[in-house]
């Protein structure tokens, strides 16, 4: 028998709340999960009713079978009485500082093309040079309040927005995918204020949350155009994530890669964006200095 802590006719604890609210997020009936975990039906009612707790080894397991992200895994742990153990250490931080080389030589190798590493709430923290340069050169980038929200960026009509020349099915796509693409794919409170506040943006358009995913369909790319000088340049972004993460931070993290569509933009790209800085220009011959990460707060 494991080490579980009963009480029986104790009211519903708040660890019992959580692995519900999991479970029914997931689709799965307490069997579901007891076959998928090897734990008993039973126990996983008795988890749910407050009448058990289990170990901190089968609740994590437990929490894997539900797909529970780490910042939530924390959570589990709290409400059963464990100290945590998914770090949420910052950007800047010793345990992220292996990952944020990485998202630099990532940033650093995608130039002259845009490429920035966003948090949970699409917030840029880091950016390859490129990116502020190529969209500095519809906007003034300087006016944009810190933190930048790509999300923002892209809806705001005094922002990206009136240069985007296919914006319905853009906003389509870039609605669906705060869904698609939510850590744990749970919607939460500020990722319903973001959806909220960039439907305010389209003031008089026939949206709301509710129908929101249903937009558009899961495609593994968004082609996007940009009107300049009576031209328009056609790219796609592609997300990346960090494989396997270990901590809150790193399984938070987004890179998106906007890439030339067709030869032609890429051309057009390349003289848009002129000569690389001379600071950029030593970078490139040497491999030895790259971006520094913008960490933004």
């Amino acid at each position: 028998m494991g080490p579980d802590r009963r009480g029986a006719g104790r009211p519903e604890s708040g660890l019992g709340k959580l692995m519900r609210y999991w479970r029914e997020a997931r689709g799965k009936s307490q069997f579901d999960l007891a076959l998928e975990t090897g734990v008993s039906q039973r126990h996983i009612s008795f988890i749910e009713s407050g009448r058990s707790i289990p170990s901190r080894e089968k609740l994590m397991h437990i929490a894997e079978g539900l797909h529970v992200p780490l910042r939530e895994r924390n959570g589990f742990l709290l409400a059963a009485g464990y100290a945590p153990i998914y770090p949420e250490s910052p950007l800047d931080g010793p345990e992220m500082e292996s990952i944020v080389n990485a998202l630099r030589r990532v940033l650093y190798q995608h130039e002259p093309f845009p490429a920035v590493v966003m948090d949970r709430y699409w917030n840029v923290v880091m950016t390859n040079d490129a990116a502020p340069r190529f969209f500095g050169k519809f906007i003034d980038m300087e006016s944009r309040p810190k933190p930048r929200n790509l999300l923002h960026l892209m809806f705001d009509p005094n922002g990206m927005r009136p240069f985007i020349s296919n914006w319905g099915n853009v906003s389509e796509s870039l609605l669906a995918r705060i869904h698609r693409e939510a850590i744990g794919q749970i919607v939460d409170r500020k990722t319903t204020e973001l959806i909220q506040a960039l439907l305010d943006y389209s003031v008089g358009e026939a949206r709301n949350i509710q129908d929101v995913t249903a937009l558009a369909p899961a495609l593994p790319m968004i082609p996007i155009g940009f009107m300049r000088n009576g031209r328009t340049l056609s790219y796609f972004s592609m997300i990346t994530t960090v494989g396997t993460p270990l901590t809150i931070a790193a399984q938070e993290l987004r890179i998106e890669c906007m890439y030339p569509a067709d030869s032609t933009t890429e051309t057009q790209h390349r003289k848009l964006m002129g000569r690389p800085r001379k600071s950029q220009q030593r970078s490139t011959r040497s491999h030895a200095r790259l971006p520094r990460a913008t960490i933004q707060t």
